[in-house]
């Protein structure tokens, strides 16, 4: 089992067993304890997802906490399903993933479902590293995500389209604004 499957592991079931957050042990790889991304974490009980929660730009100090965190939030708090059992441990297995920093998309047709994951998002701003955007209450931002190389997702329109249904974007009616990223899959 590769370092980010166990991290990914391990802090779901010191989660689920003891209540605890677990921190990052000190014999990982360097890249852990220095590199900053956004992560998911997907968890599957017999091969039917279970949970899938993350973050496409980086929330933590590196991406041993971003693991961590996102591991804990798809057993816990994925709307879809409730938390994990202790007794559900044993036939979880985990995916986990490193996100490339998003850039955005000027043309559709350069998208690809199996090699890029997108971010359908709408608000006045054009890229997800603007600061200080400003929220004043009224508008209601929304973002739909969507993992690349999915298995039932082969074409560009059903890529958007599913990205937007889970953002509850409407994109005949809302300004959208979509980014790429790649991942880094560890299985």
């Amino acid at each position: 089992m590769n370092h980010y499957i166990l991290l990914a592991k391990e802090a779901v079931e010191n989660y689920i067993k003891e209540g605890k957050i677990m921190e990052p042990a000190g014999d990982l790889p360097e890249e852990f304890l220095k590199k900053r991304a956004g992560t998911f974490v997907t968890i599957q009980k017999d091969k039917e997802l279970r949970g899938c929660i993350g973050t496409y730009l980086p929330t933590k100090i590196n991406i041993a906490e971003e693991i961590i965190h996102n591991a804990i939030a798809a057993a816990t708090e994925d709307y879809r399903f409730g938390q994990i059992g202790k007794e559900e441990l044993p036939s979880l297995s985990y995916t986990v993933y490193i996100l490339s920093y998003p850039e955005p998309v000027e043309d559709v047709k350069t998208l690809d479902p199996k090699k890029f994951g997108i971010i359908v998002k709408t608000g006045p701003f054009a890229y997800p590293n603007q600061e200080n955007v400003v929220f004043d209450g009224t508008v209601p931002y929304k973002t739909g995500l969507l993992l690349p190389d999915l298995e039932e997702v082969d074409t560009i329109a059903q890529q958007l389209s599913i990205a937007c249904q889970k953002g509850e974007i409407n994109p005949e009616k809302e300004k959208i604004f979509i980014y790429r990223f790649t991942v880094e899959k560890h299985k």
